[in-house]
């Protein structure tokens, strides 16, 4: 029955798609002209930026709080916000944007990252013969081009598989994929296409291979989405409106109108989040555009009203790159329970999602454990039984509140339209509620031409189509080697600033330090794995970044690729911004832990059960277990269930070790099986019952953690009157003796003078209390000898090549120590069994 409706489906949609092809053929090609031409007469009715930098946030409060009165006052800095500013201000009208929070903190940060039309709205349109779901589709195709065009350095096309398991599904699928290229039109990126299986899985080789027909592929648009919401805000802002982020409204004001008697919308009370200022912002026009918030602005209006937005939460999950393909998505177009999963590849991760749950409306949406493990339990239906898809590889998860214009009783939030509704009130609020990321621009075009009309403000129509985003006007693909020849960048780096500032990433580079390598010459990395650099930090603060979140998570991207290597990089992103803001150190303090509470709730890095996901591997005693787990908690401090390099690194200086980043990635990597950046609990007892069973031996990481633990707990209270803090040469049991040996051999090759040495060392062996000297103290009579600061810095420099090699030294005995303690382990275990089984006997 099934493949019957199919086959007069395919027929019937099938005749018509083809007819319609020919047709459009011979028409693409001037429509496209025409298309360009009307981006072109759009760009140039535009004048030129009235500033050539975005003015500082306090210039932009200033404004604020001195102009009398503005044409337009809009609330909420999301993208639709920030359009209808962009579109307000370029067709002349005198514009101010608030956000309570940063630009794109909300929905608008964590969307798919796709820039779409929707596939699934058309299938509905064919199938339910909804015209206005048709229109969306429509709608939002010429928008996706408009995108593209705009803002090229953070945008592009991307190739969607469609995986096909069923015969007769190819070419019920293929005509559905051939109209959604036919509604595009003269906006299509790239024509689909069929795969057969054997290229299918070229493209995708860890696709589910059982059944496997063959594959559809099409294009769509995948994007920046918080760096495009800020390029939409810094772009209206350039033009001359006066935005502003953590600048909350309080209340709205209104005056009696004397024509009508009745009180109208005249502007808002708000208050700066960060200093605590209240002042009024009057405007003849107040737009509302707050997305999930929209019914709380519209009660501050009127408390009766009645609700029309239903929120939905859209979990997603990022995985490691190695899960697709570096330039081809998937598309599940049937879960489990009817909804559609998108798989993609994005700054060389992996974003699986989304779902579509009912919730409430908060300003910190957390990600739901049920909604990770549904994605994950999606995502191994649709990739070979070779790949073990476990939760560990999660790297970050994030939810977003979708605002869906609905009718407030209904329940069933699958089959809610994503279109938008533009409404006015009585006192003339206006709201802008609804619609996707993708047609931003074109509901924005909506409101300010309501706005225009409701409060006959002086406008022309918009200009916004074909307005290049800051950084898009004068970008090219072949921006970054210039980046490279004219300032030293590696590529790689380089690569990633010129597609997330356009042509602004010059003035970035001109802002990076000096590596003091041979290459890359300029360009200091925030963590090693990833090309965020230190200068973007200077950069973001000129972009309105207030907060250390806002540089984690919508200046760069880091929080939503990895929430460890984000938390790797904040004390360092804290110490800049500081410099830069005049933190002190409660102010530090403050921004440290609110970044550590918003990656472990709203980032997904929240604890972990400790359940033991497979004991075969594991053959332990419940003593043994209850031991390593022990050692494995003096890491674990936060209890995660898992460690990382920035747990191994505070256990390490708490006992006076330093070892460099590369050397402990190296170690947790030994031991790291799904090669996602920790080790979990599970890993690490696999590791420790291996070792006893002599499958593994001299493992870096065992050794460390038992050397660390054993220092931990034999460690004594130091007074912190000496210098260093207390922190003396021998605090770590690594006994002085070495380290003075190390200074003694820089003397000898240093000075020329073994006596120097000699005397130091003969010194701390002759003189208890020497042991207790500072490292400080130490290295004074060492600058005392040397006579000269240039000395003292050769001396240092020696030291540290020495200590490298003792370094060395000291983890080859210290594995061939644990060799020896793992076969004398082993024995003493063979020989207890052997003398229980003789008892048995």
């Amino acid at each position: 029955m099934a493949f019957q409706k199919a086959v007069k489906g395919t027929v019937l949609v099938g005749g018509g798609a083809l007819a319609t092809v020919l047709g459009l053929s011979h028409f693409a090609h001037y429509k496209r002209k025409q298309v360009n031409l009307a981006f072109v007469e759009a760009a140039d009715c535009v004048s030129e930026p009235v500033n050539r930098e975005p003015p500082s946030r306090e210039a932009q409060i200033l404004t604020l709080k001195n102009t009398s009165e503005f044409d337009v006052l809009v609330i909420g800095g999301g993208a639709t916000g920030s359009g209808c500013a962009l579109d307000a201000v370029t067709r002349g009208l005198k514009t101010a944007l608030v956000e309570r929070d940063d630009f794109s903190s909300g929905t608008s940060s964590r969307s798919t990252k796709l820039i779409h039309g929707g596939v699934r709205y058309l299938q509905k349109a064919i199938m339910k013969l909804d015209i206005e779901q048709y229109r969306m589709v429509k709608e939002a195709l010429h928008e996706r081009a408009n995108l593209l065009e705009i803002a090229p350095h953070l945008s592009a096309p991307l190739p969607i598989m469609l995986p096909v398991y069923k015969w007769w599904q190819l070419p019920y699928y293929w005509v559905g994929i051939k109209l959604y290229d036919l509604v595009a039109g003269s906006n299509c990126l790239k024509s689909s296409y069929v795969l057969s299986k054997s290229r299918a899985l070229e493209h995708f080789p860890m696709l589910q291979k059982d059944k496997l027909v063959g594959a559809i592929v099409y294009y769509d648009g995948q994007h920046n989405d918080a760096r495009m919401n800020l390029a939409i805000a810094l772009t209206a802002a350039r033009y001359g409106a006066a935005t502003a982020n953590y600048m909350e409204v309080m209340s709205l004001l209104k005056k009696t109108d004397p024509q009508t008697g009745k009180e109208r919308v005249s502007g808002a009370r708000c208050k700066d989040v960060l200093t605590g200022e209240e002042f009024d912002v009057r405007a003849k026009c107040v737009i509302n555009a707050t997305g999930p918030f929209t019914d709380t602005v519209r009660k501050m209006d009127d408390k009766d009203t009645t609700a029309i937005c239903q929120p939905s939460a859209g979990v997603h999950i990022v995985m490691p790159g190695y899960y697709s393909p570096e330039s081809m998505g998937l598309l599940d177009p049937a879960t489990s329970d009817g909804r559609v999963i998108f798989f993609l590849p994005w700054q060389k991760m992996t974003i699986a999602g989304t779902t579509d749950t009912p919730t409430d409306v908060t300003h910190h949406p957390i990600p739901s454990e049920e909604d990770i493990n549904f994605i994950l339990n999606e995502v191994r239906n649709y990739l070979s039984c070779d790949v073990e898809v476990r939760r560990g590889d999660v790297l970050a998860a994030w939810s977003g509140i979708r605002p869906l214009v609905t009718d407030p009783k209904s329940a069933d939030t699958k089959s809610i339209s994503r279109n938008h509704v533009v409404d006015i009130s009585e006192s003339g609020l206006i709201t802008i509620a609804g619609g996707k990321w993708t047609t931003y621009r074109s509901m924005a075009e909506d409101t300010i031409n309501a706005a225009v009309k409701a409060h006959n403000l002086k406008a022309g129509p918009s200009r916004t189509v074909g307005l290049f985003l800051q950084g898009g006007k004068d970008w090219s693909p072949t921006l970054y080697i210039r980046l490279v020849q004219d300032y030293g960048l590696e590529s790689e780096v380089a690569q990633h600033l010129a597609a997330t500032y356009g042509d602004k990433a010059f003035e970035v580079a001109k802002m990076a330090s000096v590596t003091g390598k041979r290459w890359p010459i300029v360009g200091v990395r925030l963590v090693s794995e990833f090309p965020y650099i230190e200068a973007e930090v200077k950069y973001g603060i000129k972009e309105y970044a207030c907060t250390a979140v806002d540089m984690i998570s919508r200046r760069t991207r880091l929080a939503f690729l990895n929430v460890q290597a984000a938390e790797e990089a904040l004390p360092r992103i804290v110490e800049l911004m500081g410099r830069e803001l005049n933190w002190d150190d409660s102010k530090k303090e403050e921004e440290l832990e609110t970044a550590r509470k918003f990656l472990y709730y709203e980032m997904g890095y929240k604890s972990r059960s400790e359940q033991l996901t497979d004991r075969s591997e594991i053959s332990l005693l419940p003593s043994d277990i209850d031991r390593y787990k022990k050692r494995f908690h003096k890491f674990d401090a936060d209890q995660k269930g898992f460690i990382t390099i920035v747990d191994v690194q505070r256990v390490l200086e708490s006992i006076n070790v330093q070892m460099d980043e590369n050397t402990l990635h190296e170690i947790l990597n030994e031991v790291d099986l799904n090669k996602n950046g920790q080790v979990e609990l599970n890993e690490f007892l696999q590791l420790m019952s291996a070792i006893q069973k002599g499958r593994v031996s001299g493992s870096r990481l065992a050794i460390l953690m038992k050397t660390a633990e054993e220092n931990l707990d034999r460690r004594v209270p130091i007074p912190v009157d000496r210098s260093c803090g207390g922190l003396t040469l021998n605090c770590f049991g690594v006994c002085t003796q070495e380290i003075l040996e190390n200074l003694y051999s820089i003397s000898a090759s240093v000075l020329h003078d073994e006596s120097v040495g000699a005397s130091l060392l003969q010194k701390q062996r002759t003189t208890p209390s020497y042991t207790g000297k500072s490292a400080s103290d130490s290295f004074e009579e060492l600058h005392w000898a040397a006579g000269e600061k240039g000395e003292l810095e050769k001396a240092l420099k020696a030291q540290a090549e020495h200590a490298e090699k003792d370094k060395q030294r000291l983890w080859q005995e210290r594995m061939k120590s644990q060799e020896d303690e793992d076969a004398l382990e082993q024995a003493r275990r063979a020989h207890e069994e052997a003398r229980r089984r003789q008892e048995e006997k």
